[in-house]
């Protein structure tokens, strides 16, 4: 039985050690056939971006050529007229992923370096170098060299690499976005942007030593002008029509995988759990919690990583009333419709204004319909991102712990007494002055969200929909209509000596405005009557 590769991204190493390898040498003809000099391929993270440009590298160098070619036999390329490119250009492979800083100070040091073990694979190069290019060779591998100067480092080693083999050279720039990402969060984007400009434009455009360049990322950043120079660029996001099954797993690979390891029963499981990403007109599986389900046989999200959320939390800090409804809607199963331009700035792409097109391109959220253009209709994949959405989202609102279980029992038990005390006091520990000043009702939608999320399966959440005489701000409503269901109306005050009025005034608009009508014609007889008033981080509920 085969080992199986996870977290492995170097091609080699894998075939070699006969780990159970999914075969995705076809996308090796299909950049051969491309006729674009430089391909962008962006993709979420964990979908394969590595393991396909380690598998590029290793095809295409012209070093250990012979011993390379090895490593391809009976797999697809190997069978195709394609074939004959393989080991005939010098190849540079420079992976980025883990090119983050929290200043603009660390960042430069970490470039530096990041050139420097880059240059001491060539350093046999030396050899061949006049000494004006071993003066500048040198520079950069001990790091003497100002950063100014490195923004050309990549076309330099194309030159000499031609030199060396008069052949042109194939440049592999991996996980292009991640020093932009982290410059983003860390709040030096400018001068990020400013270097890795110059740094991917001189070797990627109007170089006469390149035969190809292939960038992969998570998204594209156009309109922040990191590639507003390159007329050469071809880019592939997970909306394009081609190149649809190169990353992700398609269900006949899923089930071959399953059959194998003897498991081939749990494939509707296995479905609704980790299937149901889009890209193009091809429906693929998350790779990375495959291969995890492999091993441990187990239906869970496994497509976790703290660092890999950063971009989701820092949206999730300017989140409001808008987006929680529309999350709302998202995890009740329903589409939401919005316009995925795919060309935005990446500045602008942290904003809430492009959360969608974030979430979407990130692996959070996939096409289920495209209505033109620029207009789709987007929802959650599978199982595992709603849980993971959910597990995030819940503990920024309320932290680790049992203090969600303990308030949502004393909702769903109708203690409400309890219940008034228990959100009490998260709101007391749990939050800052800032996430419920006067003004930010962000704050409690979010907890209507996190009530909706934790109660996800045996109820439905709903807000702001009419019913009656007006529209509720927030219904709780049972699968299962012999359970209780609840109507909750929320009102904001200045003066902590009104709370208990207005939350008694919130409750007379449910029964005024009759609010329990869509409930009652649904079938729900039991039905508690919510006021809640708020100021500040103090509530009063007043109900019957």
């Amino acid at each position: 039985m085969k080992r199986l590769a996870i977290g492995l991204s170097d091609f080699k190493h894998l075939i070699e050690e006969d780990f159970y390898y999914f075969d995705k040498t076809k996308f090796i003809e299909e950049v051969i056939k491309d006729g674009s000099q430089v391909k962008l391929f962006a993709r979420p993270r964990r979908f394969g971006k590595t393991l396909n440009m380690s598998m590029l590298k290793y095809f295409f160098d012209i070093e250990n050529k012979e011993e390379n070619k090895e490593i391809f036999k009976d797999l697809y390329i190997e069978k195709t007229e394609a074939f004959k490119e393989q080991g005939q250009y010098p190849v540079i492979f420079l992976s980025l992923k883990d090119l983050k800083a929290l200043t603009w100070e660390q960042m430069e040091k970490a470039i530096k370096s990041a050139i420097s073990r880059l240059f001491s694979e060539y350093k046999y190069l030396l050899n061949v170098l006049d000494k004006f290019d071993t003066l500048a060779f040198e520079n950069i591998l001990l790091k003497n060299t100002e950063l100014e100067d490195l923004k050309e480092a990549l076309k330099f080693l194309t030159r000499i690499l031609y030199e060396k083999y008069n052949k042109k050279v194939v440049v592999l720039i991996d996980e292009y976005d991640s020093p932009l990402v982290s410059a983003y969060i860390n709040g030096y984007y400018e001068k990020a942007k400013d270097f890795f400009k110059t740094f991917y434009s001189t070797v990627l455009k109007d170089n006469s030593y390149l035969q190809m360049g292939v960038l992969t990322g998570i998204i594209r950043v156009i309109k922040a002008g990191i590639f507003s120079d390159l007329n050469n660029l071809s880019t592939y996001t997970i909306l394009s029509d081609v190149y649809t099954d190169s990353y992700g797993l398609t269900e006949e690979e899923v089930e071959k995988s399953l059959k194998y390891y003897g498991i081939e029963q749990e494939i509707s499981n296995v479905k609704d759990w980790y299937d149901g990403y889009k890209f193009g007109d091809s429906e693929v599986y998350n790779p990375w919690s495959i291969l995890n389900f492999l091993r441990f046989k187990e239906l869970r999200a496994y497509w976790v990583d703290t660092s890999g959320n950063d971009l989701i939390n820092d949206v999730l800090k300017k989140i409001t009333k808008n987006t929680i409804e529309a999350l709302e809607r998202l995890f009740n199963g329903e589409g939401l419709k919005q316009n995925i331009s795919g060309t935005s700035d990446l500045s602008k792409l942290l904003s809430e204004d492009e959360l969608w097109e974030l979430m979407l391109f990130s692996g959070y959220l996939t096409v289920e319909e495209k209505i033109d253009h620029k207009n789709y209709v987007l929802r959650l994949p599978n199982k595992e991102i709603k849980e993971l959405f959910r597990d995030t989202f819940l503990e920024k609102y309320f932290g680790r712990g049992s203090k969600l279980l303990y308030l949502m029992e004393a909702l769903t038990e109708n203690r409400i007494d309890e219940y008034e005390e228990r959100l009490q006091e998260i709101l007391l520990t749990s939050v800052s002055y800032n996430d419920t000043k006067k003004g930010n009702e962000a704050f409690y939608h979010g907890l209507i969200m996190g009530m909706g999320l934790y109660l996800e399966g045996e109820y439905i959440t709903k807000s702001n929909i009419e019913s009656g005489l007006g529209r509720y701000d927030f219904v709780i409503e049972p699968k299962n209509k012999t359970k209780r269901a609840f109507i909750m109306e929320f009102k904001a005050t200045d003066s902590i000596e009104n709370l208990e009025e207005i939350s008694k005034e919130a409750l007379r608009q449910i029964e005024n405005k009759k609010y329990d009508v869509s409930l009652k014609q649904n079938g729900v007889k039991d039905i508690t009557y919510m006021g809640i008033a708020f100021c500040g981080k103090q509530i009063k509920i007043s109900y019957k």
